[in-house]
């Protein structure tokens, strides 16, 4: 018997082991060992887990389920990079989850993890993570502001329904000398599904079925997400960098798009399109989704489609989704 088919009849017997016990076991050194580890390792025939003095091998199909992780930090110092790396460790993702996989996941989590160490005004936050079945999720809990009245509050808008509207066009940020405001617009889209719920507001970006609920909840403090990342995703962070910072773009985040929906689903007067309008002069090209929204008035169209159109000519406004008698309305203000 060879050493590499001595190491995997050794593992079948034993479950997971260390390298002391392989090397007496098989009377070698541990150079010897980690030479014939790696190669059955980077054949995928053997499963590293743990680091240093826990490192341990198994294999592939005697990997147990790690058990969920859970923590409370104090925010004051905290480190998102740091949690994460614990995170993963308790989890083993570099070998539950596919390598684009680990990286969508990484990105949104800190994403997430970092508002709340900078904005929530919390003096903990509460980390939760398990991988079940096909898809790794976690949730980051804190008992601070809550991001909808943070927003509504430092940035002036009339409530935290205002907030959310302007929340999910992205570029919007309380802290514009620390942060771009771009963090959860690429995270809504890099994740399978992100919840953000606080105080009575919940809206869950959902990528199968490409749209975006919002809802009214049972009040909780501060604020707590919920992301999940599916073990085999396809995603990859760079396409969607691409995709709404292109290099037509110099690469800037300068598209977006917004679900009209979000506020109504019947829009008439001048007044609600002005508080759709909100920070769109930001962007370069802007989709108005319309879809689930069953009319809009003629004040409303005009002011959308040919009063903020003819003041901001460098904007490419596009509606989408739209029903007939919406894109009816849109083509008779811009023939105005």
């Amino acid at each position: 018997m060879t050493t590499p088919e001595a190491i995997i009849a050794y593992l079948k017997e034993h479950g997971r082991s260390g390298s002391k016990a392989l090397c007496e076991h098989l009377g070698i050194s541990r150079q010897a060992l980690n030479v014939h580890l790696n190669r059955l390792i980077d054949g995928g025939r053997v499963i590293r887990t743990g680091a240093t003095r826990n490192t341990r091998y198994v294999l592939p199909g005697q990997l147990p389920q790690p058990k969920p992780y859970r923590g409370e930090f104090d925010i004051d110092g905290l480190d998102e990079n740091r949690v994460y790396q614990r995170l993963a460790l308790g989890l083993n993702l570099a070998h539950a989850l596919k390598p684009k996989a680990e990286v969508v996941f990484r990105y949104v989590f800190t994403e997430m993890l970092n508002n709340a160490i900078d904005h929530s005004g919390s003096k903990k936050v509460r980390i939760s993570a398990v991988l079940e079945g096909g898809l790794v999720r976690a949730r980051v809990e804190d008992s601070g502001i809550g991001i909808f009245a943070s927003i509504a509050g430092k940035l002036g808008y009339p409530d935290e329904h205002d907030a959310l509207l302007q929340l999910v066009k992205g570029k919007t940020t309380t802290m514009p000398e620390a942060h771009s405001g771009e963090g959860i617009f690429f995270s809504s889209k890099a994740a399978n599904t992100l919840v953000l719920r606080s105080h009575r507001i919940e809206v869950e970006w959902n990528q199968r079925l490409q749209d975006v609920f919002v809802s009214s909840r049972r009040y909780v403090k501060g604020t707590h997400v919920c992301m999940e990342v599916h073990r085999d995703t396809r995603t990859r962070l760079e396409d969607i960098f691409e995709a709404f910072a292109p290099a037509e773009f110099d690469y800037a985040f300068a598209q977006s798009r917004v679900q009209v929906k979000l506020l109504s689903q019947t829009y008439i007067s001048r007044s609600e399109a002005r508080r759709l309008l909100v920070n769109l002069e930001k962007f370069r090209l802007v989709e108005l989704d319309f879809r689930h929204v069953e009319s809009v008035g003629q004040g409303f169209a005009d002011e959308v489609f040919r009063v903020f159109a003819n003041k901001h000519p460098e904007i490419d406004l596009r509606p989408v989704n739209a029903s007939p008698a919406v894109n009816a309305m849109i083509r008779h203000a811009r023939a105005r």
